[in-house]
């Protein structure tokens, strides 16, 4: 049983290190996952800032739009996970690995690992340009490690969703646009403005999608405001929830195949 699971670590480290490479040498889309939400967060600080904090009841609007737009940086990612998995699938490299003897399990955890890192590398430089453009926060050693983590469980639920997406698109194409809705879903929550301020059904629905919690513990972690013992186990929930959805859905998908 070790035996085989060292076999299976091996693999999905060498994997890992070739999709870490194809990356670099294409690096235009995880350029774009850093691209869109830094301008995003310029859009809404800069042109949609002196309206839009009006409605926050307080403080500076950068402080309260960046654990949003930080969330989306990891929505973005899921794209790249997405076109990387159909892209192999469709090329046929797939079917050479199993004429190898290699882990089936390694392909799908070297793109998953490998996009993990790719999306916490963008974390981090989005992170940067928030305090660039102002941000401040509150948070000590231990709040930023708690927000790090959440981030980090977040972005592997996501990755495993994206993986499955990938696995069931016909083109790399539709790989790139399937997980768009995800990529925006945060902007229907709390992201941009309290749902108080939404019409009665946004509201609703804002409140309960799963990135509302999420989006409310990474602020009250490094703004300091009130979490709140519902969003702060809601959105452990959820990330748990996606994670094993996402792990369990492409694994039947990538055996199947």
């Amino acid at each position: 049983m070790s035996l085989t699971m060292n076999y299976a670590a091996r693999d999905s480290l060498t994997l890992l290190r070739r999709n870490l490479r194809r990356a670099q040498r294409y690096p235009a889309m995880t350029f774009s996952v850093v691209v869109m939400p830094v301008m995003m967060l310029a859009l809404f600080n800069y042109a949609f800032g002196g309206a839009l904090g009006a409605g926050i009841g307080g403080g500076s609007y950068i402080d309260y739009v960046t654990p949003g737009i930080v969330l989306m940086t990891a929505t973005s990612g899921a794209v790249a996970t997405a076109v990387a998995v159909c892209v192999d699938m469709t090329e046929g490299i797939v079917n050479r690995f199993r004429t190898m003897s290699i882990s089936r399990s390694a392909f799908l955890a070297g793109h998953v690992i490998g996009s993990v890192i790719q999306t916490v590398i963008a974390l981090v430089l989005v992170t940067g340009a928030a305090f660039a453009m102002g941000f401040r926060s509150s948070a000590g050693p231990v709040e930023w490690l708690a927000a790090a983590g959440l981030l980090l469980f977040v972005t592997l639920a996501l990755t495993w969703i994206s993986a499955g997406i990938g696995l069931v698109s016909k083109t790399p194409e539709s790989a790139s646009n399937t997980p768009l809705p995800m990529t925006f879903l945060p902007f229907l929550g709390s992201a941009i403005v309290p749902p108080d301020s939404m019409p009665t059904v946004l509201r609703w629905f804002a409140e309960y999608q799963p990135f509302t919690p999420i989006i409310e513990t990474l602020r009250g972690l490094l703004m300091g405001t009130e979490i709140g013992a519902v969003s702060a186990w809601s959105s452990l929930g959820w990330c748990t929830a996606l994670t094993l959805a996402g792990f369990f859905w492409s694994r039947s998908v990538f055996y199947r195949r």
